[in-house]
């Protein structure tokens, strides 16, 4: 399915939250992508009801050198209960541009809110 434009809009409070979360890990271009939250801007969502997006970054901005497309960051999801129920995944654009947010579950529904930050996690529902 193809993603659903959308009028631009900037990353909402759950949005930066968690891009927050992710880029707060020390990895090679953490900084630069850090440093373009206050540019990036949602473009479109993934599907009806769906919290995984695209994002672009407004230039000027300073780009990171990631060797891939994905931020390296392992940001697993559990419940309450401490189950793993899904991961996000941060996408840039050739390594250099915040490029999408995904919320990847393992579960039979579609979640329908990004998790929540807790002590460190990433704990899902909020």
């Amino acid at each position: 399915m193809a993603p659903l434009s959308i009028d631009l809009r900037s990353l909402n409070a759950h949005e930066r939250t968690v891009l927050e979360h992710i880029l707060s890990a020390d990895f090679d271009g953490a900084s630069q992508l850090r440093n373009q939250l206050d540019r990036t801007e949602v473009t479109a969502v993934w599907g009806p009801d769906s919290v995984s997006v695209d994002l672009q970054v407004r230039e000027p901005c300073e780009h990171a050198e990631l060797p891939t497309e994905l931020v390296p960051v392992d940001a697993h999801v559990h419940d309450p209960s401490g189950t793993y129920i899904g991961e996000i995944l941060v996408w840039t654009n050739r390594g250099a541009t915040l490029a999408a947010l995904e919320f990847a579950w393992v579960t039979d529904d579609m979640p329908t809110s990004l998790p929540t930050v807790m002590h460190g996690r990433l704990s899902w529902p909020s």
